[in-house]
Formats: structure tokens, sequence, C-alpha cells
């Protein structure tokens, strides 16, 4: 039986928020409310801040406004947590070049999801993602969201790609635990959950820890789950999970997207966040309320 590798220590810490995005009431970026979210986020207990992934609507900002986004967040937080630039993109030169402006705004890692609309085979997907190692001097994770991009990074491509010096993780949107324990078994591939209803679940097979959405209104509670796992209160850890439970279900499975909830529930407790843009749709206010129920009750 195959030995499996040593685990290497989380390479963007183990507490990770997928940040929206704030803009201004009339949709302009700003960077402001993202220095001033950002500063909140770190002072809850996240080390390390994913900057346009989903949550942060990364399809409807432009490259300019991806690495002044950087740019501001470094800034704000310093040293004290890692800086994750989303730069996937269905085409790969244009997610290459945005891999240089990433590193050279301030990025410490990069978060690529997979080429989405083309449905490439597994090896055009691995020739992708080589191709974007190759492109900066950063580490890269790759983003697994087939209910999204409609195509799987599949576990034997994840293990052939391992061996790239650069590609040093995983955000996990597959919901194949299966082929996670796979990987995590023959890979020394850190593995990220991006389903915060798997928070508590992934760490304890082995995970680094997550990449949440519900985070932006809760930080310091999802660090809580996995510090208390992590001190060996297991009975706590499991506690604290389902405690959040829906606050999570209305985040993240209410049929709306996690950056219309988050920014929904930031906005309605005066923190940065502004509208979404199109073609998202804000949340109505029945909706809204509900959220904020959902939180009042998990933080009292």
């Amino acid at each position: 039986m195959t030995t499996p590798p040593v685990p290497s220590p989380p390479p963007f810490g183990r507490a990770l928020c997928a940040m929206v995005t704030p803009f201004t009431g009339e949709g302009a970026l700003d960077l402001d409310g993202a220095q001033r979210l950002a500063d909140r986020l770190v002072a809850g207990g996240c080390d390390g801040l994913v900057l346009s992934g989903t949550t942060g609507e990364s399809p409807t900002t432009s490259d300019a406004e991806k690495s002044a986004l950087v740019r501001a967040v470094r800034e704000a937080v310093g040293a004290r947590a890692s800086i994750v630039a989303g730069i996937g993109t269905a085409d790969t030169l244009h997610s290459a070049e945005l891999a240089r402006a990433a590193e050279k705004a301030g990025a410490d890692a990069l978060l690529a999801v997979a080429p989405y609309y083309s449905r490439p085979p597994q090896d055009a997907i691995e020739a992708h993602f080589r191709e974007l190692a190759d492109a900066s001097a950063l580490p890269l994770a790759l983003y697994d969201i087939p209910g999204r991009t409609g195509v799987r990074i599949e576990p034997e491509t994840m293990i052939r790609l391992s061996g790239h010096p650069r590609i040093v993780a995983v955000k996990d949107c597959a919901y194949d635990l299966m082929g996670t324990q796979k990987v995590l078994s023959r890979t020394g591939l850190a593995f990220y959950t991006g389903c915060d209803e798997y928070v508590l679940a992934l760490y304890a097979l082995g995970g680094a820890g997550y990449i949440s959405t519900v985070a932006n209104a809760v930080p310091r509670h999802f660090r809580s789950v996995i510090d208390a796992f992590g001190a060996g209160g297991t009975t706590e850890a499991a506690r604290l999970q389902q405690q959040a439970l829906p606050l999570i279900e209305l985040m993240m499975a209410s049929g709306l997207p996690g950056a219309v909830t988050a920014k929904a529930l930031l906005g309605a407790l005066g923190l940065p966040s502004g509208p979404v843009r199109a073609p998202l749709r804000p949340a109505d206010r029945a909706a809204t309320d509900e959220l904020l129920a959902a939180y009042e009750e998990l933080t009292a």
C-alpha cells in the first residue's frame, strides 16, 4: 500500500474569505470600502483573502479593477494575511496576463478556475493550468467548481498537475469527497473547501482549511470551527459548524448567488458592499430580512 505524502503547511493560511468586491452606489469600484472590509476580515481571524473570485464578481470586473483591488487590499492588510488573486477566465492567454498583473500588483498567490464554456477535455485542461503556473513566479491553486464551469478537474488530472512546483492547492467545490480523498492520499496538494457546509468535514479529512463566502459576515465563527477541532474539541467543532447551518443555507442554497446574499447581508449590517453588477440582481427585502435574522441568531 502506498504511504500517503506528509501534508505541507497550508500555503495561504487556514481561514480564508472569498471577499466580495465593494462597489459605490453608482457601481464603481470602492477601494476605500475594500480596504475597510479587508481589515475587518483579518481582525476577525482570516489569515487569507481571495480577491476577484466567484463571490468577488470577477466576470464583471475589468483587468484594471482587479489589479487595483489587489494593490488596495495589500496596502490595508500588509503582511497580516495572504492575498490570493483570482485569474481564471475561459481564455488561457488572458488568464496568463492576469497572473502576471496580479504578481505585479502584490498578490501572494493565484486562483484559477477551470476554463469554462469551451468544455475542453482533460489533457487541454491540464495544459491550460501548466501554462498559467508558468506565467508567473506565484503559487497557483486550482479551482474545481463544475457546477459553474460545466467541466471537472478530474482527480487524475490533479494528481498529474501536483508534480508542477507552483501548483500547490485546490479550492474544492466539486462535492466529490471520494475524489478529494483520492487526491489527498496521493499528493501534497493543500485542499481548501469552497463549500461552507464542508468546512469541518474537509478539515477533519486532512484539508488545509476553507475559502468561505459566509465568512464575509461572520469571519470569527468559521475560524472557531477549525480552531476547536485543532485543539481536540471535536464535539465543540461540530456544534459550531451546525450552528452556522441556517445562515449557510440562506446564503449558499437559497437560489441566490453567494455574491448577492453576501452583499445583501453586509449592506444590512452597514458594512462595505454596494450593489452587484448585472446580470446579477440585488436580493429583495424579504431575503435580506431572512439573512439578517439568521445572522443575529448566530451572533447573539
